[in-house]
């Protein structure tokens, strides 16, 4: 899920990833660097409680959702990579569906 934030004062835009896979972490955050992106924030939430949020990866990661928030000057960079991103885990989906059959 993502969610689009625009600050025109500061003149950067935001997105924010929600739970992202724990695989596809290093190939977002290398994409964002090679787009001139900057990862603002990147936190692990708890899906059973809501006030345990860390900023670093938990001993056990299991039962956290990883949330990235992503930032640009351009918009056009931010929107590509977000492109990238949505065409990775429509595929990645597409092709669990196939091994299921």
């Amino acid at each position: 899920m993502l969610i689009d934030k625009e600050y025109q004062n500061r003149q950067y835009h935001q997105s924010e990833f929600k739970n992202v896979a724990k695989e596809s972490i290093g190939w977002l955050e290398n994409l964002a660097n090679e787009y001139r992106c900057k990862i603002e924030k990147k936190e692990w939430k708890s899906k059973y409680n809501n006030y345990v949020i860390y900023d670093y990866e938990p001993f056990c990661a299991d039962g956290f959702e990883i949330n990235l928030t992503i930032s640009s000057r351009q918009i056009e960079y931010l929107n590509f990579v977000r492109f990238l991103y949505e065409t990775k885990i429509h595929r990645i989906g597409y092709l669990k569906n196939c091994l299921s059959l």
